[in-house]
């Protein structure tokens, strides 16, 4: 699994991991490539739906999904799971209000700046590491 966050102009603002297999790009281009096809998948939903349509919650392949929540201010919350993993909106409607209990209510934080937050990190850990479908790795 791992975890994205990018600010709306694709700055990668968070990046973890867990139980993840070494990937042979180095961090920034996979997070240049990451950013870019959620922007092109984006642009894609927009552009076949029938219904006005601003985004998508997740895809999934043979081997990962992708799952995707924006915020109103164009944050960008981005988990890749196992495929057999259900949808997760909702836990990263929690991953957001942990980024803003943690993150945006720390004095020390400059908004739309990388997080180097222990309170943040530790709280994501902690609460990625409690849902079930993580335990059955």
């Amino acid at each position: 699994y791992n975890f994205y966050l990018f600010d709306r102009h694709g700055t990668c603002l968070y990046y973890e991991e867990w139980n993840r297999k070494k990937s042979s790009l180095s961090r920034v281009e996979e997070q240049k490539l990451m950013y870019g096809m959620i922007w092109s998948l984006k642009a894609f939903c927009s552009k076949i739906s029938p219904y006005p349509c601003e985004s998508f919650n997740h895809y999934k392949t043979s081997t990962y999904k992708l799952n995707f929540f924006e915020t109103p201010t164009g944050l960008k919350f981005i988990v890749l799971t196992d495929p057999s993993v259900g949808d997760i909106k909702e836990i990263l409607k929690v991953v957001y209000s942990i980024y803003v209990q943690y993150a945006v209510k720390n004095p020390l934080y400059v908004i739309n700046e990388q997080i180097d937050c222990e309170l943040f990190t530790s709280n994501l850990n902690k609460y990625v590491r409690s849902l079930p479908f993580f335990s059955t790795l």
